[in-house]
């Protein structure tokens, strides 16, 4: 008669230990707290596109003298390479073609002073499910620091 109870009496009673902890975060999710843009300042993000592929780092080289395909965006550290691409789509007509990509990299000065180009992600003008691309990926997941520059190709296929 014991045995009957144990299996279908009463549930046991809550561990002393307290609540399982939660279930580790997904990998895939931010890793930083989405920014409040109604009360956090912008930046001053510059970016500088180039059909065909990247500018060279010694296009950086000479302060003052950079490329002059610039476009200056406003933006917050949680802004995505999928915001940043329909923002390139508005002022370069190349970017909008359905088979253009566009290839992010990041501009910014060694612990030598000269400045690299490091890609940091691609989107296609035109995403779908057969292609999924870095879009969902923010600034501040790809290390971005203030005072960098944003380098756009547009690889046209």
């Amino acid at each position: 008669m014991a045995e009957v109870q144990r299996r279908g009496g009463r549930p046991l009673p809550p561990s002393a230990r307290g609540p399982p902890p939660p279930p580790p975060a997904s990998r895939s999710g931010p890793r930083f707290q989405p920014v409040d843009r109604e009360k956090t300042c912008p930046l001053l993000l510059r970016v500088f596109t180039k059909v065909g592929g990247h500018h060279n780092e010694e296009d950086f080289a000479v302060r003052g003298k950079e490329p002059k395909d610039e476009v200056q965006i406003y933006t917050w550290m949680d802004a995505t390479l999928r915001e940043l691409t329909d923002l390139v789509k508005e002022v370069a007509p190349e970017a909008r073609r359905k088979d253009a990509m566009l290839s992010f990299a990041f501009v910014f000065p060694n612990n030598r002073g000269r400045f690299v180009v490091r890609e940091v992600g691609r989107t296609f003008s035109s995403p779908n499910a057969r292609r999924p691309d870095d879009g969902s990926r923010a600034l501040a997941d790809l290390k971005f620091q203030i005072g960098d520059y944003l380098d756009v190709a547009i690889l046209l296929q």
